[in-house]
């Protein structure tokens, strides 16, 4: 019988894992929603940005970009490979081409190109 207060099936590490992805995955909604809210100040386009435990979209008109938790996918059908890291980093790769970048600098760049 497992002691008063432990989860069955998690050991601390894991709940540790997915409590730190957690709070990723809401901050990276949140930086996204920020600099598409700054970068909608000199446009007339708006920008929503809807969150859910599996999937992340970012609605710029009739544009999407959506984010689960190892891909991200725009409205016109490109694909990659997307991941937080537990550095507070965010993996993205088209093909051969992958790049690491803080979650803010990524969330401005991604804002910015929905926002064109």
């Amino acid at each position: 019988m497992p002691k008063p207060g432990k989860e069955v099936g998690f050991s601390p590490e894991v709940f540790l894992e997915a409590k730190l992805h957690t709070e990723l995955w809401t901050s990276w909604a949140s930086l996204l929603r920020s600099y598409a809210a700054a970068h909608g100040l000199n446009t007339t386009h708006h920008a929503v940005v809807e969150v859910g435990p599996d999937e992340i979209t970012l609605r710029v008109n009739s544009k999407w970009l959506k984010f689960h938790h190892r891909t991200m996918q725009y409205s016109d059908g490109r694909k990659c490979a997307f991941a937080l890291t537990e550095h507070g980093t965010v993996l993205t790769a088209a093909g051969k081409d992958k790049q690491e970048e803080e979650m803010d600098i990524a969330a401005e760049r991604l804002a910015r190109e929905m926002m064109q």
